[in-house]
């Protein structure tokens, strides 16, 4: 019989995040601001079906939140996350990966990265589907000139994460 996921409820720098994660492999599964409830119906029904059990406050997935939110902004750097997706997703969620705490990117710049320079509007759609905040920074991707774009969690959220990566300055 295949084990629940573990589910976490983890208090980060703009309000809780939920995260699941698969147990025999240590993988993040799904992760966002709000109750892991929410991530979960975001996943396959294979992975829903596994349901969920309560993960520790001493599990590697729960400490790189921890150590993140205390302001280490390359904890969840090393975190292993997976989520379904073609080549292209897979592309852009590597590239999104690969910019630095600290560091923002326009959209045609995580186009150009995934190695697709004219597909600026399906890098947007990939950080829109993206199940993975922040492990996957989505939040670090802007509009050229600077504007937010959008933000799933809203732009509430993402101004106070760029916040506490040091990229936008304190209000």
């Amino acid at each position: 019989m295949t084990p629940p996921l573990l589910s976490y409820s983890l208090p980060c720098p703009v309000t809780a995040l939920g995260v699941l994660v698969t147990p025999e492999d240590g993988v993040v599964r799904a992760a966002g601001y709000g109750p892991p409830e929410e991530q979960l119906q975001r996943l396959a029904p294979a992975l829903r079906e596994r349901g969920t059990t309560p993960g520790g406050a001493d599990d590697p997935v729960a400490k790189a939140v921890a150590a993140y939110a205390a302001g280490d902004l390359t904890a969840l750097d090393a975190v292993t996350v997976e989520q379904p997706g073609g080549p292209f997703l897979q592309r852009v969620w590597t590239a999104m990966r690969a910019v630095p705490a600290g560091r923002t990117a326009t959209y045609a710049q995580l186009a150009a990265a995934a190695g697709s320079p004219t597909a600026v509007r399906a890098a947007g759609s990939a950080c829109a589907r993206n199940l993975l905040a922040p492990f996957v920074p989505c939040h670090r991707i802007l509009r050229t000139g600077g504007g937010l774009g959008g933000y799933r969690y809203g732009l509430g959220v993402k101004e106070e994460l760029l916040r506490h990566e040091g990229t936008l300055p304190p209000v």
